[in-house]
């Protein structure tokens, strides 16, 4: 049961291991483009390619949905990036349900833990496959993973690595439970420190007033999707790529700019300054600073340069 590239690579790697996987569930097409035409999820176009059974319901408690799922007499329900099941669902097979989740439970559970962690500048994450259970991310520990984060990581980079080594642990955990050498252990409450809530749309606003390490991480954070965002002067700027820059402007308020007009453009934030390295101004395709700088005068005046 999944949805984004992030479950494909799990399934793609137990149909590559010779697993019995007897259907697939995931999301209903989507419209999408200038034609609205419905487009599969990564993973049916995965599923169909490889002629297993597809199951998209708008609803996981239909009766006709829950009557398809359990003619599959499914041993064990694998949940990679998907929604919250309900109780009939999760419960069905003999064997359990387990779901893949990107960060050491109990922290940051949640809808974008890849997002948060290098939010709030963590130096490690990591991969947890765990039994479903009613309440969210909560259920009983199979197998944690550790990865560390780096300097140069963005959310993109980040999430391509735990996708890969996530497809690992699922096929070690799906290993373990057919072999009945599971141990699962209850998680420490008092390690859950961080939530990883939903991204939405205020979440990605730049606050010029806040330090610059701050900020820095928002943007790696939420590069490429969704991007963190901001104003310059009258139009929506994205922002993908940032660095810390080892000097204070004097007299320079937050929000501020100074550039060479060929190859930064800095900003002054309440603590430190901050180089954007690569943007995307709306209506105009992403572009590195030195390319924005050459063809952009109209937008530096805006931002109050001369």
């Amino acid at each position: 049961m999944g949805t984004p590239d992030f479950a494909v690579a799990s399934l793609k790697l137990l149909v590559q291991e010779g697993w019995n996987v007897v259907a697939v569930v995931t999301a209903q097409d989507k419209p999408q483009g200038r034609g609205r035409k419905p487009k599969p999820s990564p993973v049916k176009a995965f599923a169909t390619e490889h002629q297993l059974p597809v199951l998209q319901p708008p609803n996981l408690k239909s009766q006709e949905f829950l009557e398809t799922l359990r003619g599959f007499r499914a041993d064990l329900q694998v949940v990679v990036a998907f929604r919250m099941l309900p109780e009939v669902v999760w419960s069905m097979p003999k064997m359990g349900t387990f779901n893949l989740h990107a960060s050491l439970l109990p922290d940051y559970r949640g809808a974008a833990p890849i997002n948060w962690v290098l939010i709030n500048g963590e130096t490690k994450t990591g991969l947890t496959t765990f039994f479903l259970q009613q309440e969210i991310d909560t259920g009983n520990i199979l197998f944690q993973e550790e990865e560390p984060i780096v300097p140069e990581d963005n959310a993109g980079t980040l999430h391509d690595r735990l996708m890969h080594k996530g497809a690992a642990l699922v096929r070690k955990t799906v290993e373990a439970i057919a072999g009945g050498s599971v141990h699962p252990k209850a998680q420490d409450p008092s390690k859950a420190v961080h939530q990883a809530p939903k991204i939405h749309k205020e979440t990605c606003e730049v606050d010029w007033k806040n330090p610059a390490v701050q900020l820095h991480n928002l943007i790696r954070g939420l590069s490429p999707y969704p991007a963190a965002w901001c104003w310059f002067g009258s139009r929506m700027c994205k922002l993908y790529r940032s660095q810390l820059v080892d000097q204070s402007k004097q007299g320079l308020q937050p929000g501020e700019f100074t550039t060479d007009y060929q190859t930064y453009l800095h900003v002054q934030t309440g603590e430190g300054v901050l180089a954007i390295m690569e943007l995307q101004l709306a209506g105009k395709k992403r572009m590195e600073i030195s390319d924005f700088l050459r063809g952009n005068t109209a937008t530096l005046k805006e931002i109050g340069l001369p």
